[in-house]
C-alpha cells in the first residue's frame, strides 16, 4: 500500500534528480551514507540535510530542508518513524514533488497529508534497492 510499483517507478524516473537526504552526514556507518552514494551512481543529485550541514561525497549540506536554496524534487528521509513526519512536512511546505521514508520508518499521518498535499510518497523501502530493479 505505501510502496506500489508505479509510484516507486514514477518517484525514481520521472519525478525529477535531486534527492535531499534528511539524516545524511559524514558517518560512514550510517546507511544514509551508503544510499546516497548508490543515488549518485545512478544520476540522482543529492543534497545532505542534516543539524551538521556537512559537506558529504561532494555535496554542500544543509541544516534543513528551509536552509536548500534551490528546488528539491524528492525528499528521502533517514530518521526515526517519530521524527518523519515533521520532515515530510517540511517537504509538502518546500514544493518538493515526493518523499521516500526509508525502511523501517513508517508513519501512516505522514503518509496521508503528504499524499493529500499532492505530493507521491514511498515508505518502507529503499531506493538503493529499488533502482537496481528498474533497468
Amino acid at each position: 500500500m505505501y510502496a506500489d510499483q508505479p509510484t516507486i517507478r514514477r518517484i525514481l524516473t520521472e519525478l525529477g534528480d535531486t534527492w535531499a537526504v534528511v539524516g545524511l552526514s559524514n558517518n560512514e556507518e550510517r546507511a544514509a551514507h551508503g544510499v546516497a552514494a548508490i543515488l549518485q551512481r545512478f544520476g540522482k543529485r543529492i543534497v545532505p540535510v542534516h543539524p551538521k550541514a556537512e559537506t558529504v561525497h561532494g555535496e554542500k549540506g544543509y541544516a534543513s530542508l528551509a536552509d536548500v536554496p534551490f528546488d528539491i524534487d524528492v525528499v528521502d528521509v533517514f530518521l526515526n518513524s517519530t521524527l518523519a513526519g515533521p520532515a515530510a512536512d517540511e517537504a509538502v511546505a518546500i514544493g518538493a514533488k515526493a518523499v521516500w521514508f526509508q525502511l523501517g520508518v513508517i508513519d501512516e499521518a505522514a503518509y496521508e497529508r503528504t499524499r493529500a498535499a499532492g505530493l507521491d510518497m514511498v515508505m518502507d523501502r529503499c531506493p538503493a534497492i529499488e533502482i537496481p530493479r528498474l533497468s
